[in-house]
């Protein structure tokens, strides 16, 4: 006990060696241990830890389609949905999808070269959703494609 009746410790002195901005230990110009790492060296873990990865690689196809399927390809249709391993590709004319319907195995062959054999198991190629024209109460039935007139 002290004089004064406290019991008095003295508080250690901190010299420059503890405190983290006077550290003596330089990282220099090279790669070191406390380096901030990139965030696309995480992201793969974190995918995985999380569960995500059949999400991330369905949202994929959409993301890739272009790198997919060549740019030729891509600039005639788009990729609409993808539910329960189906994907429902959108062609901009009858004229292409019929096309697309033809090559479709080697359009398979390209997504599962690119993301895996799991992802999509099954194309569907449609034409264009075309509007209706069923107006008042005279009108022609007409049953056909209206995309090449």
């Amino acid at each position: 006990m002290s004089s004064n009746g406290y019991n008095y410790r003295p508080r250690p002195k901190r010299g420059r060696s503890d405190d983290p901005r006077f550290r003596r230990e330089w990282s220099g110009p090279g790669p070191d241990k406390r380096d901030p790492e990139p965030l696309g060296a995480l992201l793969g873990q974190v995918v995985r830890k999380k569960g995500w990865t059949g999400k991330v690689s369905n949202a994929s196809v959409f993301g890739r389609w272009t790198e997919i399927v060549g740019p030729e390809i891509a600039g005639h249709c788009r990729p609409e949905q993808l539910v329960d391993g189906e994907l429902l590709v959108v062609a901009e004319s009858t004229a292409w999808a019929t096309q697309l319907r033809l090559f479709s195995k080697q359009i398979y062959a390209k997504i599962a070269a690119a993301l895996g054999p799991g992802v999509v198991k099954r194309l569907k190629i449609v034409g264009p959703k075309q509007p209706t024209r069923s107006y008042g109460p005279r009108r022609v039935r007409f049953n056909g494609s209206r995309d090449t007139f």
